[in-house]
C-alpha cells in the first residue's frame, strides 16, 4: 500500500467512529426507552390475563362434543336394536374352556364357539387340528322384537368367569348371559365332562316373552361352517364332507358329496352334522328343532383353500313364557364308530359304511374283526394282513368251491372246442344249445365260478366303503406309506395326467399287476365261450381301477393286494391236492346216467329266442 491509500483508510475509521459517538443516545433516552419497554411488557400480562378464561371455557365444549357422539351412538344402537340396543354395547373378549380332549373357544360377541381343537389329533402338517375358523363359521339365534330383526351374532354376553377347566370325568358349567336388563336376557350354557366329545349346550330366554314379536311362535338358528383343509389329499376331503340329518321316525340321511345342494326339511329334526372326512360337528336337539323353515346346504369352495361350505337352517320354538329353555348337545371330535354308538341316536350313522347288505358287512364282520386286532396293539399294516387272511379263511369253502368249478370247464375243453368248431357255422343259438346240452350232461355248470365269487363281492364293496372311512388308519405309516388313509406316493409328477393323477401309488400299482396276473391265471383254467367274451372287460376293469384307486387310501390297495396274493396261494394248494382225472372220470360218470327231461330256464329262453327267429333246435334231452 502506498502512502494515499493509508491516509484515505485513517479517514474512513475516523468518519465511523465520529458517527457512532454522535448518534449514541443520552441518559435520559435510555430511561425513557426502558420505561417504555415496561409499558410493552404489563400489556402483554394483562391481555393473557384476558384470553386465558376464553381458553378455559373451550373444555367444557369438547366434552360435551363428546357425549353428544355417545348419544348418537346410543340413538342409532336404538334404531337399529330397539329393546336389546344395551345387549349390543360391549367389548370383544375370548373365553376358553377345556377338558381331556377338547380345547374351545368362546366369543363375548355371540356367545357362540368360535375355535373348537381336538386335542390328541394333528393336521397333516402337524398342527394343533382345529375344526373351523372364527372367520369362516357362524352361529346366531335370530328373533323379531318391535319389528326388529335381531341376531345374537351382534350382542355381547358376560361370563362370571373367564375360563373353565375340566378335568377327568368331572362336569362343569360355564354360563354366558347377553342382558337387555337385569331381569330380561338370553343365557347360554356349555356343560363339559373330563374325556367327553359331545357337551351339553342349553339356551334359555328369561323374560323376553312381552318383548318378541307375537306373531313369533319360532326363533331361527342359522349355523354355518366353511370347512378347513386339514388331511392330506384336498379331493378326497370334498369326497367325503357333506350334512347329515336325521328326522323324527326316519333313518340318518345325508346330501351327496359329490354334489352342491340343498334339502328342505318336511319333518321335525333331531340332530344336523357337518361331516369332515374324518371329523365332525353335530348339533343335537334334546328333543327335536321345528321343520318350518328348516333347510341345510352344501356347496364346495373350489375357490379357496377351504373344503366345502354346509349350512343349516334350524327352527327352536318359543311359546312366550317367561322362562323357556332349549336343550341340545354339542359333539367335536372324530369319526370313530364306537364313540358315536355310545352317545346313541344314531350318531353313528355319519360314518360310511354303505346301504344295504355292505353296511351289514362292515358292521357285523369287518368291525367286530378289526377291533378285536386293534387290541393288540400293533402296526395297522399287519392288522390289516391277519384281518385279510382272516377273512380269506372264512371264504375259503367258497373259494374252493369256484375252483372246482372252473376245474371242471378247464376237463371239459377239448369236447366244448369240439362243439365250437362243429357248430361254427350254425345260428349262436344252436351252438348255445348244444353247448348247454354237454354242461347238462356232465353235471356242469358254465356260471358255477361265479355265483361263489358273486357271494364274496359283498366283501369287496364292503371294504371299499371300510378303509376310507377307517380314522384308525389316519397317520398311521406302513412301509414306505406314510398315512394308509390316504395315497402312498412313491414318486411325483411334475404335472398331472388325467384320470390318473400327479403321483404312483406303489401299492395301486402292485394290486392292479396281481389283479391282472389273477385273471390271466383264471382264464386259462376257463374253457366257458362266455366267460370268453367278457375276458376283454376283465383285463380292462384293473385298469380303470389303477386310475381311481391311485389318490385312494393306501390301506384298500394294500388289502386288495393281499387278497390277490393270497387267493395265489390258495389256488397252487388247490392243485396240488385236486385230481383232475378224478374229476374227468366223474363228469363221465354223471353222463351215463339218464337226463332228465326237465329243461332250465335258461334253456326255455332259448328256445323262445329260436322260435322267434324260424329256427328249429334238436331235442337234446
Amino acid at each position: 500500500m502506498d502512502r494515499n491509500s493509508i491516509i484515505g483508510l485513517i479517514l474512513i475509521a475516523g468518519i465511523l467512529i465520529g458517527y457512532s459517538m454522535w448518534i449514541q443516545p443520552s441518559s435520559e433516552e435510555i430511561a425513557k426507552m426502558q420505561r417504555s419497554k415496561d409499558s410493552i411488557a404489563a400489556l402483554q400480562i394483562t391481555q393473557q390475563a384476558t384470553i386465558a378464561p376464553k381458553q378455559d371455557s373451550i373444555i367444557p365444549s369438547i366434552t360435551d362434543t363428546l357425549v353428544n357422539i355417545d348419544s348418537v351412538q346410543d340413538i342409532k344402537l336404538k334404531n337399529q336394536y330397539g329393546e336389546f340396543a344395551n345387549a349390543a354395547k360391549g367389548e370383544e373378549k375370548y373365553h376358553i374352556i377345556e377338558n381331556d380332549v377338547l380345547k374351545l373357544t368362546l366369543s363375548s360377541k355371540g356367545g357362540r364357539v368360535v375355535s373348537a381343537e381336538v386335542k390328541n389329533y394333528k393336521t397333516n402338517d402337524s398342527l394343533p387340528l382345529i375344526l373351523f375358523d372364527e372367520k369362516e363359521s357362524e352361529f346366531n339365534i335370530n328373533l323379531v322384537s318391535g319389528g326388529k330383526n335381531i341376531s345374537t351374532g351382534d350382542l355381547f354376553f358376560k361370563s362370571d368367569k373367564e375360563n373353565l377347566v375340566v378335568k377327568n370325568l368331572d362336569s362343569n358349567v360355564f354360563v354366558l348371559r347377553s342382558y337387555v336388563s337385569e331381569k330380561q336376557y338370553i343365557e347360554y350354557s356349555y356343560g363339559l365332562k373330563g374325556n367327553s366329545y359331545l357337551i351339553d349346550y342349553d339356551v334359555r330366554f328369561v323374560g323376553l316373552n312381552d318383548l318378541i314379536a307375537k306373531n313369533e311362535s319360532a326363533f331361527n338358528l342359522h349355523w354355518f361352517v366353511n370347512t378347513p383343509n386339514i388331511e392330506k389329499s384336498v379331493e378326497n376331503q370334498r369326497a367325503n364332507s357333506t350334512v347329515y340329518y336325521k328326522t323324527l321316525e326316519e333313518e340318518a340321511d345325508y346330501i351327496g358329496e359329490t354334489k352342491d345342494d340343498k334339502e328342505v326339511f318336511e319333518k321335525d329334526i333331531e340332530w344336523v352334522g357337518f361331516k369332515q372326512q374324518f371329523f365332525s360337528t353335530i348339533l343335537v336337539a334334546d328333543k327335536t328343532f321345528g321343520k318350518n323353515n328348516s333347510d341345510v346346504e352344501t356347496l364346495a369352495d373350489t375357490g379357496s383353500a377351504n373344503i366345502k361350505k354346509m349350512t343349516a337352517n334350524l327352527s327352536i320354538p318359543f311359546n312366550h313364557n317367561p322362562v323357556e329353555s332349549f336343550g341340545m348337545s354339542l359333539y367335536f371330535g372324530p369319526n370313530t364308530y364306537e364313540i358315536l354308538e355310545n352317545h346313541g341316536r344314531d350318531l353313528n350313522k355319519i360314518i360310511p359304511l354303505g346301504w344295504g347288505i355292505f353296511g351289514w358287512v362292515n358292521r357285523f364282520m369287518i368291525l367286530p374283526i378289526f377291533n378285536f386286532l386293534d387290541n393288540f396293539d400293533m402296526n395297522y399294516g399287519i392288522i390289516i394282513l391277519l384281518m385279510t387272511i382272516m377273512i380269506k379263511m372264512l371264504l375259503l369253502p367258497l373259494t374252493y368251491k369256484a375252483y372246482l368249478s372252473t376245474a371242471k370247464m378247464k376237463v371239459l375243453k377239448p369236447e366244448i372246442d369240439e362243439l365250437n368248431a362243429k357248430h361254427a357255422k350254425d345260428d349262436p343259438l344252436k351252438k348255445q344249445q348244444a353247448l348247454m346240452s354237454l354242461y347238462k350232461k356232465a353235471g356242469v355248470s358254465p356260471f358255477g365260478g361265479c355265483i361263489p365269487m358273486l357271494l364274496q363281492f359283498p366283501i369287496l364293496i364292503a371294504m371299499f366303503r371300510f378303509f376310507p372311512a377307517a380314522i384308525e388308519l389316519r397317520q398311521q405309516a406302513f412301509l414306505w406309506a406314510e398315512d394308509l388313509s390316504s395315497y402312498d406316493s412313491v414318486y411325483n409328477f411334475s404335472f398331472n395326467i388325467p384320470f390318473y393323477g400327479d403321483h404312483v401309488s406303489l401299492f395301486t400299482l402292485l394290486m392292479t399287476v396281481s389283479t391282472i396276473l389273477y385273471t390271466r391265471s383264471n382264464s386259462q383254467m376257463t374253457a366257458s365261450p362266455e366267460m370268453a367274451q367278457m375276458k376283454w372287460m376283465m383285463y380292462l376293469m384293473p385298469i380303470i381301477f389303477l386310475g381311481v384307486f391311485n389318490n385312494y387310501s393306501a390301506g384298500l390297495s394294500y388289502y386288495y393286494f393281499l387278497a390277490n396274493m393270497i387267493t395265489f396261494g390258495q389256488q397252487y394248494l388247490f392243485q396240488k391236492f385236486v385230481d383232475h382225472d378224478a374229476l374227468l372220470a366223474k363228469i363221465e360218470e354223471h353222463k351215463k346216467k339218464p337226463s332228465s327231461n326237465k329243461k332250465s330256464r335258461f334253456q326255455h329262453r332259448l328256445e323262445e329266442m329260436a322260435k322267434k327267429k324260424g329256427i328249429n333246435l334238436p331235442n337234446k334231452n
